[in-house]
């Protein structure tokens, strides 16, 4: 009897380690997908904290801080949509600029980082062209809209560490 109850503890503990690994590994490769192109970033950065959280049965974490951690997962995604539109906007875009440059970040998805370089560029350039004319404008305004990307990038970079943050904050100083 107490070599079959000493199985299931060496089971229980075996199991809990592959799930805490699995909850690490999509914080780590949410992080790279924040930079890396088709890849969910922070979503996955917050699946990993959820299976993190469901594994300790939400006793550290619970269900306050994961909303949080949810709505810092949403905004990640209008940083991602908005940045490169908005960069072009401070370039003194037209709107149909705005729009190819929204259109050009969604489009340059499609096309891994070759893509996600050109796209808002030339979503913006081409938008600017369309309404203004001028190529040197265009080009102005595409860098705009280039540089919004960029910074949104790096903002989709800090929201993960921020969750990452948080999380490991909480889990610590719950302790059971």
């Amino acid at each position: 009897m107490y070599h079959e109850s000493h199985h299931r503890y060496d089971a229980g503990i075996m199991e809990n380690t592959l799930l805490w690994v699995l909850a690490a590994g999509l914080m780590m490769v949410g992080l790279a997908g924040t930079i890396l192109p088709m890849m969910p970033g922070v979503p996955l950065v917050f699946a990993g904290i959820l299976l993190a959280a469901w594994i300790d049965g939400f006793s550290r974490v619970g269900v306050p801080t994961l909303i949080v951690l949810g709505v810092l997962t949403l905004l990640s995604f209008l940083v991602e949509y908005a940045a490169a539109a908005l960069g072009a906007k401070r370039a003194g875009a037209s709107r149909q600029a705005i729009a190819g440059a929204a259109i050009g970040t969604f489009a340059g998805l499609f096309f891994g980082l070759p893509g996600l370089l050109v796209g808002p560029f030339a979503g913006a350039a081409i938008g600017e062209l369309v309404a203004r004319g001028g190529a040197s404008r265009a080009v102005g305004v595409g860098v705009g809209a280039w540089i919004g990307f960029a910074i949104g990038s790096i903002a989709k970079l800090a929201i993960a560490f921020t969750m990452i943050g948080v999380f490991v904050a909480v889990y610590l100083l719950n302790r059971v």
